[in-house]
């Protein structure tokens, strides 16, 4: 992966794809007349990105990797967090999940070479990253020279508790942003800017994070239609007076997710997997590659009480 073996400030690489509405219309009616086929342990989610998938269809449009959301119910006090992973598709994708050790918290992260690109811990401590317009290198900081997301997991159970391990360790990225939630509706998003760090606190009940940077959009990447649009859908969401679930939750990231295309170098790119998290319940799914079909659904307090390591291969897991 280049951006962990030369430059592990960008952390989370992210790219535009340009998407075509023919591409667009023929690639989603294939996948929505899949799910006419449905099964009754996974009827409920092919609902959620069955919509993901409708609402790309009447809606095509540019698509830039990365999207994220950390989001409380004010009526229930539930936590859920949505994360929309965007690159190549022919990179090693899997989930690691590491047990509980005597120092180490047990956890779940998801990405490639050893590098995790999210998580979660025993203790309902998320993070995510995304990428940002570059920004100049804080006077005695780094770029991380390990695995620092499943560092984070192993060592904090808070939000504040994972801000203190980056200042510890004289963190400061260049090129990307990272988003921290935990069980106690605490959650924020932090960003190196300037010569110093900027935290942006959740104020209400929500933080989004795609790709601009919040204390800085006007350094590029800005108005982006993504973080608005997750940001009406909740809207939408909750005037409507439904109860608010993990399902739809996930509805919220319709125009956060982008179906496969090949770029001028004829790779294929788009959302290699889309995470769904209840974190007060402990319930995970993930949808690799948009699919109704390829799904992992996790019981997080049960992954968590076993005692030997867990790599779960999207590869070989799904084909």
């Amino acid at each position: 992966m280049i951006y962990v073996r030369i430059d592990l400030a960008s952390y989370k690489l992210c790219s535009f794809l340009e998407l075509h509405p023919k591409v667009l219309r023929d690639f989603l009616r294939k996948q929505i007349s899949k799910t006419l086929v449905k099964t009754e342990n996974t009827s409920r989610l092919n609902r959620v990105i069955l919509s993901l998938l409708l609402v790309i269809l009447l809606h095509p449009t540019q698509a830039l990797a990365c999207s994220v959301l950390y989001y409380k119910d004010l009526a229930t006090g539930k936590i859920y967090a949505v994360n929309a992973e965007d690159y190549y598709l022919d990179v090693d994708a899997y989930i690691q999940i590491e047990p509980k050790s005597k120092r180490k918290f047990a956890r779940l992260w998801y990405g490639w070479d050893d590098f995790a690109q999210g998580g979660i811990n025993e203790h309902g401590l998320f993070f995510d990253a995304a990428i940002t317009p570059e920004q100049q290198r804080i006077k005695g900081y780094r770029n991380p020279r390990n695995n620092l997301g499943d560092k984070i997991l192993a060592l904090a159970s808070t939000v504040e508790e994972a801000l203190e391990i980056l200042e510890k360790e004289k963190i400061a990225l260049t090129k990307s942003h990272m988003l921290f939630g935990d069980r106690t509706g605490q959650a924020v998003i932090v960003e190196w800017v300037g010569g110093e760090r900027k935290l942006r606190w959740i104020d209400d009940n929500k933080l989004v994070m795609t790709n601009f940077l919040l204390s800085e959009p006007e350094a590029g990447n800005h108005p982006d239609f993504r973080y608005n649009s997750i940001i009406h859908r909740i809207n939408e969401l909750e005037s409507s007076g439904q109860e608010i679930n993990l399902n739809k939750i996930g509805n919220t990231f319709g125009l956060a997710v982008q179906p496969a295309r090949a770029d001028e170098n004829k790779r294929l790119g788009g959302t290699i997997y889309t995470s769904f998290i209840d974190i007060t319940d402990n319930k995970f799914v993930l949808s690799y590659r948009l699919s109704n079909d390829d799904l992992v659904i996790l019981d997080l307090k049960e992954e968590f009480a076993k005692s030997k390591r867990q790599t779960m291969n999207f590869e070989k897991l799904f084909n």
